[in-house]
């Protein structure tokens, strides 16, 4: 046999046995980040980093489920199944590195939905983009997230929550023009969020010729209110905004009751209390307070959120635990489209997805129709249609929570 015929011969019954592999295909998605390979038949796996535990629980479990039924409506992304992971970030800077270095970690990770409090995110999403993953917030509010010089490691940071300038000033001029508060003062608990939203409140009021008594600082982990709200009484304000958690929340509001003073103060705080469980913390004393929070009735959001409600009532048999599900609802929307536009498929159908041709396509969202309004994300990551109502509590039983009717909007 001629020699060059039998190396030919010799070669095609190898191949055909299984001795020589064939020449892998090149994938079809370059990323100077990273790309993400889901096999034919495997789920895009997307992570929550949320507070899930803990006294702020109905915080992070309320945009929990927003996801959890966006994955119900959705099913599938490109022909894959939808998996959700996630990790408590127990709303505080250790919990969010805790959790960001746990998610990072895990490379099948298309992107992130969270976080749930500003304090976590601030340290936390960096962890994250560092590795590659994009992170889309329901809920963090601090105005330092989006800021234009917020820095490079935010570059895989959005939110379609409110920026807290948006609620800050809406806080303030309810109760400049509508309660007609001419004294006011604020308390923080140090952590972003907080600490934001009340410097909003104060720039906002004196600007409407307010004046602002006091502006005083707790720990979030505080029982003791006494000595703050006994300093804060001296001047005599007619409210006090406390734009803070549950636990610190529930002690402020009981305590001012029983300092000499602010018998008749009028007390008003703002999302971060916006649940059922404050009114477990406050008791009655919460009873005909304020609050600001995303606006969740039926004229601001529309018929679609009225089909989410009852969807949320069949699954859980409860209503809303907090002010951001829907928000979470529309970040995990928003996240499943992006996929859809960068992902590519290969002839074996499986699945390549671009980090950084997420990231981009995220920030190039344009009138993307959520729950929550039209969104359009800017160059630093602001995506809300921000709408912001206060509301006023008409009974602290926590049973008769019901987003809307009690706490009841009253303004705008």
């Amino acid at each position: 046999m001629n020699p060059t015929k039998k190396i030919v011969l010799c070669a095609a019954v190898a191949a055909a046995s299984g001795l020589y592999a064939s020449a892998p295909q090149a994938q079809p998605v370059k990323d100077p980040v990273g790309v993400v390979r889901v096999a034919k038949g495997q789920p895009v796996t997307i992570a929550y980093w949320m507070v899930v535990a803990g006294p702020d629980a109905s915080l992070g479990i309320d945009s929990r489920r927003g996801i959890e039924l966006a994955i119900e409506d959705k099913k599938s992304v490109l022909g894959h199944p939808i998996r959700l992971v996630g990790e408590d970030t127990g709303c505080n800077a250790e919990g969010g590195v805790t959790a960001a270095t746990k998610l990072a970690a895990n490379t099948a990770i298309v992107a992130a939905i969270g976080s749930s409090c500003s304090s976590e995110a601030v340290p936390g999403a960096p962890i994250l983009w560092k590795a590659g993953i994009a992170t889309v917030s329901p809920s963090n509010t601090a105005p330092r997230l989006t800021a234009p010089n917020r820095g490079p490691e935010f570059d895989g940071y959005l939110r379609t929550a409110h920026n807290d300038n948006v609620q800050g000033r809406v806080a303030a001029e309810f109760a400049r023009k509508v309660l007609k508060v001419e004294k006011a003062a604020t308390i923080h608990d140090g952590s972003p969020y907080a600490e934001g939203l009340a410097g909003v409140f104060v720039e906002t009021f004196r600007k409407l010729g307010g004046t602002i008594t006091a502006q005083e600082a707790i720990g979030p982990t505080d029982t003791d209110m006494r000595p703050v709200l006994t300093k804060i009484a001296a001047g005599s304000p007619e409210l006090i905004y406390y734009p803070i958690f549950v636990a610190a929340g529930g002690h402020v509001t009981r305590q001012a009751k029983e300092v000499a003073g602010l018998s008749k103060t009028r007390l008003m705080s703002a999302d971060g209390t916006f649940s059922p469980d404050f009114l477990r913390a406050a008791g009655p004393a919460a009873q005909g307070m304020y609050h600001s929070s995303p606006d969740l009735s039926p004229e601001a959001l529309g018929p679609r959120y009225k089909e989410f409600l009852d969807k949320h009532q069949k699954k859980y048999g409860e209503k809303p635990l907090s002010a951001f599900h829907a928000h979470a609802y529309d970040a995990a929307m928003m996240v499943f489209a992006a996929i859809e536009k960068v992902g590519k498929t290969d002839a074996k159908g499986d699945l390549y997805i671009g980090r950084k041709a997420l990231r981009d396509t995220l920030f190039a969202t344009k009138g993307f129709k959520g729950l929550t309004g039209t969104l359009n994300c800017t160059g630093t990551g602001d995506c809300a249609d921000p709408k912001i109502a206060v509301y006023q509590l008409e009974s602290a039983d926590p049973a008769k929570w019901d987003p809307g009717k009690n706490p009841k909007k009253i303004y705008p």
